[in-house]
């Protein structure tokens, strides 16, 4: 069974209380300092005052770039895919004649 952690992570200001899996504190640490990165960079960027909104926008930029990079892989799938079927058609060809 993995071992448990007892860990604190500081978003916007506020201390969220965490157990976790041991091979989860790395992650988890890198995407709360990259939360605090992004709320840094709206909140420079744009004059909110609310931190919900701020965090709002965070959430609204980390799932986007997860949908986006699903979108790509789906689009370097198909084309992957249509390349094999060409090249399977080359073989069955060859080996045909």
């Amino acid at each position: 069974m993995s071992e448990k952690l007892k860990i604190k992570l500081s978003i916007a200001n506020r201390v969220y209380p965490l157990t976790i899996d041991a091979s989860q504190e790395e992650g988890l640490r890198k995407a709360a300092k990259n939360i605090e990165a992004m709320i840094k960079q709206f909140e420079q960027s744009y004059s909110v005052r609310d931190k919900q909104d701020v965090l709002a926008m965070c959430a609204l930029q980390f799932a986007s770039q997860v949908e986006q990079k699903s979108i790509d892989k789906e689009n370097v799938n198909e084309h992957v895919e249509e390349k094999l079927k060409s090249l399977n058609s080359l073989l069955q060809a060859h080996l045909i004649s």
